[in-house]
């Protein structure tokens, strides 16, 4: 008799121990937060800072967009006006692009008068001189003509070839020679120098 009983008492205690979990009042933490609209209760926290305890200053970084033409027309160098032909011509803007770039003017009309009648590459297209001694009304202009006339002339392929490509300065100089924009072929390399051109601005003039 005792044995058939003892199962029934312990569902009993079961059942008496869940009843009295669903009776229990729940924690803090489990009761529903207040719906929207109606009023908060709680405790409010506080937070102190000592007297001594100063802010710091936030440092805002300066962001810069792409390189544009009046960027470069503003600063106005030498090195300004390589890019600014390459930029003209959509050709990459790479170190390789502007160092052919500097080494070319340098050869034509050199670095410290590079500006020379508004025509750095002593170009013949649009400068009224079909020797290349003819001058432009701004630098700025003379930098689109430059780039017109590598996208324009078939002789100058190669050279437009080897800026597109944007990756050897030495690739594109060997073009630049075997092309016809200057008679000599700058002696097929012998006139041409690969040292760094030091950057020099032009007069603020030249670039009206």
């Amino acid at each position: 008799m005792a044995r058939r009983l003892a199962p029934l008492a312990a569902a009993v205690a079961v059942l008496s121990l869940g009843l009295t979990l669903a009776l229990a009042p729940q924690p803090a933490a489990l009761t529903a937060a207040p719906r929207a609209g109606e009023a908060f209760s709680g405790a409010t926290q506080t937070l102190s800072v000592a007297a001594d305890v100063t802010s710091r200053d936030v440092s805002h970084e300066s962001y810069v967009t792409t390189t544009g033409p009046e960027t470069l027309i503003e600063s106005g160098t030498n090195h300004d006006w390589a890019k600014l032909v390459l930029i003209y011509g959509d050709f990459p803007l790479t170190q390789a692009n502007i160092d052919v770039m500097l080494r070319w003017m340098r050869q034509e009309n050199g670095p410290d008068n590079w500006w020379n009648r508004n025509n750095p590459l002593n170009n013949g297209n649009g400068s009224g001189g079909g020797s290349g001694l003819g001058s432009y009304a701004t630098l700025s202009v003379a930098a689109e003509y430059a780039a017109d006339s590598l996208r324009r002339y078939a002789f100058y392929d190669g050279i437009e070839a080897g800026l597109e490509a944007g990756n050897d300065a030495d690739a594109t100089a060997r073009a630049i020679w075997a092309s016809p924009w200057a008679t000599s072929h700058y002696g097929n390399g012998t006139h041409w120098s690969t040292t760094p051109v030091k950057v020099i601005a032009a007069p603020a003039g030249a670039w009206g």
